[in-house]
């Protein structure tokens, strides 16, 4: 008798094993990554993932509504969904705007593993004295950590980061405020090096992991990058895998780690120009007024984010073990980095991979 009772426990052992969900047993393969210099860009399906097939389409037809030029979804590395809106293309360039500064912040990270600079350094150290309108004394304030978090002190009621327009508003480190003043790492990084930061940038973080693109000088004197859909998210895999590209580690993980943790007591949601979800507090650009909760409720709540003007997103789910990027122009108004098109957007995603 107990033997039969033994192995009736195993026949139901077995039974609830056969019945666990497609996604627990997908999670258990190996991260994948795709092979550099290639087109080759292996997939999975819905169906495969458990998801909710039926809810792709609204999904998509709500992206194409708000403007968007491309969508793609990696789970565990491997494209899931991949869609193209309005004669934009797989080869097709786009810019990232600000989600672009999470590629200094790495750039930033990878020359301080080099030695070549320690981000709590102050800038003039490297780019030398008077890069700021500020008074000696407040501008030898500012760290790179500072810029990296926004807490420069600097005035942003514009964005213009030549030194007569980057005035003193506060003490560095204690005021955050969303500023292109970041882009002065930069310099940083090419006066440390002695290279010029194309072939810094190339060589050490777009090239290891086969990403297109080049940088163009914007309006405001800043680099904006701009590649295909699929260099991102590239670089948003590289992301999720802790800056670790199939077994090369191209970003010093602990450094990536705190990129992706909250910088300072100011605005809890912010990393190293990585916007964080899931916190109980966070500032927007353009304003001091502090928001209670979440940034996106309906998104998971360890999410991390790169967030560009005219809503360009990388989104970076580690629990899930997914990267969504979104491209194209401004969903509804034109914003900074946020805008309430997160929101919907997370519902409608919810929809298709929570069945």
């Amino acid at each position: 008798m107990k033997n039969l009772k033994n192995i009736g426990l195993i026949i139901i052992g077995l039974f609830i094993c056969s019945c666990s969900s497609t996604e627990e047993n997908v999670f258990a393969e190996p991260m994948y990554f795709p092979p550099n210099n290639s087109s080759i860009w292996e997939t999975k399906t819905i169906t495969e993932l458990g998801w909710n097939e039926s809810k792709v389409q609204p999904l998509l037809d709500y992206l194409e509504l708000k403007n968007s030029k491309s969508f793609i979804v990696l789970h565990n590395g491997k494209i899931v969904l991949e869609y193209y809106f309005n004669g934009h293309t797989e080869s097709t360039p786009w810019y990232w705007a600000s989600a672009g500064k999470t590629l200094t912040t790495a750039i930033t990270g990878i020359a301080e593993e080099e030695g070549y600079i320690n981000i709590n350094n102050k800038v003039s150290d490297y780019i030398g004295t008077s890069w700021t309108n500020a008074p000696l004394a407040k501008e030898n304030l500012i760290t790179c950590k500072h810029l990296l978090t926004m807490t420069s002190g600097l005035d942003d009621t514009n964005d213009q980061i030549d030194a007569a327009n980057l005035n003193y508003l506060a003490d560095a480190g204690t005021r955050w405020a969303y500023h292109g003043v970041f882009f002065k790492l930069q310099d940083v990084v090419e006066q440390a090096t002695s290279q010029n930061w194309d072939n810094y940038f190339n060589t050490k973080l777009k090239n290891p992991i086969g990403m297109s693109g080049i940088w163009l000088a914007s309006a405001s004197s800043e680099n904006v990058y701009w590649s295909s859909t699929r260099s991102m998210a590239r670089f948003g895999l590289l992301s999720l895998n802790q800056g670790n590209w199939n077994g090369a580690q191209i970003i010093n993980s602990n450094f990536f780690n705190n990129s992706t943790s909250t910088s300072q007591s100011i605005n809890l949601a912010y990393g190293y120009m990585w916007w964080l979800n899931g916190k109980t507090s966070y500032h927007l650009p353009q304003t001091q007024f502090e928001f209670n909760g979440s940034i996106i409720p309906s998104g998971p709540a360890d999410m991390f984010m790169a967030l560009g003007k005219n809503d360009q997103k990388i989104y970076v789910v580690p629990s899930k073990k997914l990267v969504i990027i979104r491209m194209g122009n401004a969903a509804d108004n034109e914003t900074a980095a946020l805008s309430d098109f997160d929101e919907v957007l997370w519902q409608k995603i919810n929809a298709v991979i929570n069945p």
